[in-house]
């Protein structure tokens, strides 16, 4: 439950001074602000340790992450990178399978992982009497994994199912986040499916697997976050006792996977076998990390399309009735959370009474009212508070707290980056997300996929005889 005092600090929205340029500048926290305790210490091995007590309950979450995701997979085997992370859950030599569950789950805790273009995470939560053994558990897979044919093979049908559940038996696909990268970026590491390919993850074999956890998998790789009820002094000496002795291993130097914004729009239709109602992608690309116009676009995306109140809601969906739905993302993560090309989606259902186009003509206008009349001063703090809202209520989990601290430290090199984002999205003003919007929220910067239903891009006469086939008894 969020905290009185907490909540009192949300509403108090001093705009803080801050200069920008080119990247973000630390800022003096702003003292009427809760400081989100961080404490960060690097092992000689290269593992960075980010420990943010917080006594309030006897539980801690922890947070592995790794900084290798789908960007840097083998071009050969696209979805490695997920593949991979189903395998750290297989058990070691001194940890078989379900050794790990058993551990946390019974102490009333839980476990899970995720890949994402610019890192991998592993995370767990239970008492803080379980954290020990949490921390051997992970140092245990850090060192090594049980590298058998059976495990690989396992993992590499419980994927292929994941594909089938998720993208090729579901409505839409996935199409607003798996092809809209492929249509909006240039480069293969941005652009391929990080899903994977049938063909790519059952080639996958045993050699690649101990190449990639030979090659990302090493503590100067990744950073170690805990939070909780835990002192930094105790979780400093538990993380040297777990993996203070783990070698550091030499990673391979990235491609440059960097890009530019588009300059002319991309189109594609397609059509969904599976899909009742057309719907629609929209795509731009972001600002770069750390640029002077991250904080500014995180209160524009929340202005167009950040829930029910958001602009291109109640002008497509509530006003001209045009969409049945709309939504937004960043990329597959979140606005903070990229380290390389990312795009901001508007995803929507829309009535079969009308077409893609009027919705972007719809888009257009919106997005050209803010251009040019701005953000008034009440919206402007509405718009912060909900941001800082959403900030702080995630920080009050252990669990989310120690993963949004991980992140960070791995993708900007500072965890206590955390207290320093508050005064960014203050320090916003109207004529901030006007520049943002002219600048990235352009036709030439726009990907879009228009998903039809099938039976809407046949011919009339298949149209009219698959409709007479399906109304058949």
């Amino acid at each position: 439950m969020l905290k009185t005092t907490r909540r009192a600090a949300m509403g108090m929205l001093a705009t803080a001074s801050l200069v920008l340029t080119g990247a973000f500048a630390h800022a003096a926290p702003s003292a009427d602000r809760w400081q989100i305790p961080v404490h960060t210490k690097q092992l000689a091995n290269g593992l960075t340790v980010v420990v943010s007590p917080d006594a309030s309950s006897p539980t801690v979450g922890i947070s592995v992450v790794y900084k290798v995701g789908m960007r840097l997979e083998p071009k050969n085997r696209t979805g490695f990178a997920h593949l991979f992370e189903h395998l750290m859950f297989q058990g070691t030599p001194t940890a078989p399978k379900g050794v790990f569950d058993k551990v946390i789950t019974s102490g009333g805790g839980n476990n899970n992982g995720s890949t994402r273009p610019d890192f991998t995470n592993y995370i767990e939560t239970a008492p803080s009497s379980a954290l020990e053994s949490m921390l051997w558990l992970e140092a245990d897979r850090m060192k090594t994994l049980d590298f058998n044919p059976a495990t690989l093979k396992n993992q590499q049908d419980v994927v292929k199912e994941e594909i089938r559940v998720n993208v090729q038996n579901q409505p839409y696909g996935g199409f607003m986040w798996l092809d809209i990268s492929a249509l909006a970026f240039d480069k293969w590491e941005n652009a391929h499916d990080g899903y994977g390919s049938f063909v790519d993850l059952e080639n996958a074999n045993l050699d690649d697997v101990r190449a990639f956890h030979r090659d990302f998998y090493g503590p100067n790789n990744a950073v170690l976050s805990i939070a909780g009820d835990v002192t930094p002094a105790q979780g400093f000496a538990l993380a040297e006792k777990y993996f203070g002795k783990i070698a550091a291993r030499p990673t391979p130097k990235p491609s440059d996977f960097s890009e530019g914004l588009n300059t002319k729009e991309r189109r594609l239709t397609q059509p969904d076998k599976l899909a009742q109602v057309p719907a629609i992608a929209a795509a731009w690309k972001l600002p770069a990390r750390a640029s002077k116009d991250q904080a500014p676009f995180a209160v524009l995306g929340q202005l167009l399309a950040g829930g029910d109140a958001s602009r291109l809601y109640q002008g497509l969906v509530k006003g001209r009735e045009l969409a049945l739905n709309l939504d937004s993302f960043y990329g597959l993560t979140g606005i903070w959370e990229y380290d390389g090309p990312s795009l901001f989606t508007v995803f929507a259902l829309y009535k079969p009474t009308t077409n893609a186009d009027t919705l972007l003509v719809a888009m257009d206008e919106e997005i050209a009212r803010i251009v040019k009349d701005g953000v008034s001063d009440a919206e402007l703090r509405n718009l912060k508070t909900a941001l800082l809202a959403d900030w702080y209520n995630d920080a009050e989990m252990f669990l989310r707290r120690a993963d949004r601290l991980a992140k960070l430290q791995a993708l900007w090199g500072d965890a206590s980056i955390v207290n320093q984002v508050p005064d960014w999205i203050a320090a916003v003003t109207s004529a901030d997300v006007q520049r943002v919007a002219a600048a990235y929220l352009t036709t030439a910067n726009r990907s879009v996929i228009d998903r039809k239903p099938a039976a809407m891009l046949a011919p009339p006469a298949a149209a009219q005889a698959a409709s007479q086939a399906a109304s058949k008894p």
